[in-house]
């Protein structure tokens, strides 16, 4: 008689794991690497616009200079911020440091700190913030 799926335990899960903030930041880490993937299409779609004709190009800055726009351009600068802060410590684990399980947490919120106020930092200075820039 054939086992059904049923009768099988199953292998462990999302129910039986704690999320934690390292197992947070892997994920996102593989997400901003998507989202730069993305984003890195629309910076082609932009240079392609100027190109084209200035209609094109004056069109793809007002996409880019409304809320959705902004918003996107937001979510880009913080994911190659996060990306790249977090892929440092990716290269300081690769020399055997900070791999304790404290190190590992507090490089963890050290690099969630320092993706805000680097992607805040970017936008308030770069004029992207209404009221922003030098």
């Amino acid at each position: 008689m054939p086992m059904t799926t049923n009768e099988r335990p199953l292998s462990p899960h999302l129910q039986i794991y704690k999320v934690e903030l390292p197992m947070l930041l892997s994920g996102l880490h593989r997400i901003t690497g998507i989202a730069l993937s993305v984003g890195s299409i629309l910076l082609v779609a932009w240079i392609l616009s100027a190109v084209h004709s200035a209609e094109a190009f004056a069109g793809m800055n007002r996409f880019l200079g409304g809320f959705i726009g902004q918003f996107v351009l937001f979510g880009w600068t913080f994911s190659l911020i996060y990306h790249s802060v977090s892929g440092i410590r990716h290269l300081i684990w690769d020399t055997g440091r900070l791999l304790e399980v404290k190190q590992i947490y507090s490089s963890s919120k050290i690099v969630v700190a320092i993706t805000i106020v680097l992607t805040l930092l970017a936008w308030i200075l770069g004029g992207g913030f209404p009221g922003g820039g030098i």
